[in-house]
């Protein structure tokens, strides 16, 4: 299946351009394989500059100069590439007009950090979105270990990823399921990790928590909230206060919200 650098494909039916399909719109296949797709210049930039060696890279004669800039660069390390009919680099695109490159990317595998002083878990967040700025503002101010809970959407998936703007280069992302997660912050060292659920006006408020020591923060889905049949009896509550009575924030705003409390608190 390996085609020459060269080679220009222009059938939907080619073997690879099929494999990529796939990986774009099952989540299955991106588990299966443990890969993930990345589309556009700037992203497969923040690749190259990670030192990531994409498993394939697809292009198109519609790349700008930049581009062609940055496929230099990516054959220069040997990556297998393979160039597509434009129109059919448009069409296999999750964007409206393809930028014309397109990689698959490895999910990284690492084993979760035995010490860890800032875990934040994703629970049925549904929002592609939202998922994303909580993946930028996790990298931001660096969060060690993102936990992504069952029902909540792919963050492989196309758009999180492009929401996400390169966060994914520089998380350690992680999918389980809760009995896992309470084990895990149970045997956090040196000490076992403090859970904090985000709720919209329960607890305490996040200027009076301290928010200085090892702990794990837990944000909701915007509709059903957290499952908290998991967590009720270990996590204590903090909230964003709204002097202006707004009922609620949506994920996004409110993890990063907090995020940025806990390193002003870290770094006063």
């Amino acid at each position: 299946m390996t085609a020459s650098p060269d080679k220009l494909i222009r059938s939907m039916h080619n073997p690879q351009v099929q494999f990529v399909r796939g990986l774009m719109k099952d989540r299955a296949a991106r588990v299966q394989h443990q890969l993930f797709v990345v589309e556009g210049i700037r992203l497969a930039e923040e690749v190259n500059a990670a030192g990531i060696a994409p498993r394939l890279l697809l292009y198109s004669s519609q790349l700008s100069p930049r581009g062609n800039t940055l496929l230099e660069k990516f054959r220069s390390r040997g990556i297998e590439m393979l160039e597509l009919d434009p129109e059919l680099l448009n069409r296999l695109s999750d964007t409206e007009t393809s930028q014309g490159i397109l990689c698959l990317v490895p999910q990284s595998i690492q084993t979760p950090p035995a010490h860890a002083d800032l875990v934040l878990i994703v629970d049925q967040l549904r929002d592609p979105g939202n998922m994303g700025t909580i993946l930028r503002s996790a990298a931001a101010t660096g969060v060690q270990l993102v936990i992504v809970t069952p029902g909540s959407v792919d963050p492989f998936m196309p758009k999180v990823v492009r929401a996400g703007m390169g966060a994914h280069f520089r998380l350690h992302i992680h999918q389980a399921d809760w009995p896992w997660i309470k084990s895990y912050c149970a045997g956090n060292l040196p000490a076992p990790l403090r859970i904090l659920l985000a709720d919209s006006g329960g607890g305490m408020s996040m200027w009076q928590a301290d928010l200085t020591g090892s702990l794990a923060l837990v944000v909701g889905g915007e509709a059903e909230g957290t499952d908290m049949g998991s967590i009720q009896t270990l996590a204590e509550k903090i909230h964003i206060p709204m002097p202006g009575k707004f009922e609620s924030l949506n994920a996004g705003v409110a993890a990063s919200i907090l995020l940025y409390e806990i390193l002003r608190q870290r770094n006063p």
